[in-house]
């Protein structure tokens, strides 16, 4: 069953910084910070939602069709996502841009400063979803340019396909009313981790899961039980990993089974 996966695809650049940040920000100056970190270490990967989300899902078996732009730069990506057998029929290229990039630091307590540049995913809603296509059965909107997931929102709805919507840490580019169109109207799952929100939140429209928080000694904790033609139980302890959880719940929503798992931050399965 083909499952239609909506997001970004990415260069990663990611570095470590050898001390604190904390060390180097005075907090009585910050209205005026100019800091530079040295930064050792510095490595280059393919990610991006998309790319991580089809990538795990095909590894699971399943058919992943990957909806998301290339800039001029992207040819090494689309390449490296070939090679894994992955569909791109749903890719475009934008010459005029670049790939969207995420430059990272981390410090050694683990605190991060990213900067983004959408790049080519800002003209992500250029591609439309294919509703000719009768064999998509599912989809995901993972955080992708702003306009793409309200227009792939739309076009899913009114292909009949259902589908995840995750905006991740896209969920401030929306504001309440946007996002209480997107939940009851659209979403066939409308859910979000720990990173962008409090996780357990009610979704009550139809073919929508209900997040719910059950009692437990980790507050973290909760269960999503969803309502599509399948009976799915699945749970969750600590931080929602976009990649691994979203894939296994796409390839496993055309089974009848329940599944209780409990899952930890294992971090990125860089492709």
């Amino acid at each position: 069953m083909p499952a239609l996966i909506c997001g970004s695809l990415a260069f990663d650049t990611i570095t470590n910084f050898h001390g604190r940040f904390a060390q180097q920000i005075l907090p009585e100056q910050v209205h005026i910070l100019n800091v530079s970190f040295l930064v050792p270490t510095l490595r280059r990967e393919y990610g991006g939602c998309a790319g991580n989300i089809a990538y795990t899902h095909k590894a699971l078996g399943a058919e992943p069709i990957v909806m998301a732009t290339l800039g001029s730069d992207g040819e090494d990506y689309r390449k490296r996502l070939e090679s894994q057998g992955l569909d791109l029929s749903c890719v475009r290229r934008i010459d005029h841009n670049y790939t969207a990039q995420a430059i990272i630091i981390t410090d050694e307590s683990n605190n991060q400063i990213t900067a983004f540049h959408p790049g080519a995913m800002g003209e992500a809603h250029l591609t439309a979803v294919p509703s000719q296509r009768s064999d998509i059965r599912l989809g995901i909107i993972a955080p992708d340019g702003r306009d793409a997931m309200m227009v792939h929102a739309q076009q899913m709805h009114a292909a009949g396909i259902p589908f995840i919507f995750d905006p991740g840490q896209g969920l401030p580019m929306f504001n309440g009313e946007e996002l209480k169109a997107f939940v009851p109207q659209f979403a066939a799952f409308g859910t979000q981790g720990d990173d962008g929100a409090n996780c357990g939140f009610k979704v009550s429209a139809p073919m929508c899961p209900v997040m719910q928080r059950r009692p437990s000694s980790t507050p973290r904790d909760a269960v999503m039980r969803s309502a599509l033609p399948c009976s799915m139980v699945w749970s969750t302890v600590g931080r929602w990993n976009d990649a691994s959880n979203w894939a296994t719940a796409l390839a496993r929503s055309r089974s009848r089974t329940v599944v209780d798992r409990t899952i930890r931050w294992i971090g990125w399965p860089w492709v």
